[in-house]
């Protein structure tokens, strides 16, 4: 069975994971949530490391499943860290050299949001519109999220080597569908696939989240080229700590 390791996003926690986690663990897979340091002012090697605290000597059928920001932040994971599968959910896709501050214009994100005429930019507008009550209540507030991250060029000259999908939100408001389909397609070059649920949908449909996770992880084991799927590519090698290769990525 697979390891599954939760990055999530901006000013989050990673008990947000708790009900994907939930559904996993009852069909057999373990599941991490990691704890990014997004209330703290640090950048790509900060997040990167707490990830790789996090995994500790795993190492077999690891599955990175990394929601919005930490799409910055998982391709710097598999740099270091032997990972069978990349799993983005409604996630940023870095391009080399560019910032996070500059990914919002340079993929027209405004111009996404303005178009759907929401009436506000409200949390609850944006992320927890389709969130039942009862379970936003179990989960902590968001953190607060600085903005070194950022502030700092991605520094991958290329995407790594590991098989990578993406999973895109059908009712996401703050990433639209439409809008994060047409990024996928011309950074990745893979089409996506689609689960319900808005930008917070491992609150809100944690078991078609779970699912669709699961149906990834036995594509790749099969070698399947289903929809959603950047092929691997070849395997890393060097005797450096992994310290050192967080900071030389």
């Amino acid at each position: 069975m697979a390891t599954f390791v939760g990055l999530h996003g901006a000013a989050g926690h990673g008990a947000y994971w708790r009900y994907v986690a939930a559904e996993l663990e009852a069909r057999g897979h373990d599941f991490v949530a990691v704890d990014l340091p997004c209330d703290q002012e640090v950048g790509l090697v900060a997040y990167t490391e707490a990830v790789v605290d996090a995994v500790g000597d795993r190492d077999d059928d690891l599955v990175l499943v990394a929601q919005s920001l930490a799409g910055l932040v998982a391709p710097l994971v598999c740099e270091v860290v032997r990972v069978e599968l990349m799993v983005l959910v409604a996630a940023m896709v870095p391009r080399p050299g560019e910032t996070g501050l500059e990914w919002w214009e340079h993929t027209a994100h405004a111009d996404a949001l303005a178009a759907q005429r929401l009436p506000d930019n409200a949390p609850e507008t944006l992320f927890t519109h389709d969130v039942p009550p009862e379970v936003l209540a179990s989960v902590p507030p968001p953190r607060r999220q600085t903005a070194t991250l950022f502030e700092e060029p991605w520094p991958l000259t290329r995407w790594p080597h590991v098989e990578t999908r993406f999973l895109l939100c059908r009712d996401d408001r703050f990433f639209p569908a439409a809008w994060l389909r047409d990024i996928v397609r011309d950074r990745l070059g893979i089409e996506p696939q689609e689960i319900p649920g808005g930008h917070c949908a491992f609150l809100s449909q944690p078991r078609a989240f779970a699912d669709a996770l699961i149906a990834c992880w036995a594509y790749s084991r099969a070698g399947s080229p289903a929809r959603g799927h950047v092929p691997r590519a070849g395997s890393r090698e060097g005797g450096r700590s992994r310290r050192d290769r967080i900071r030389s990525a």
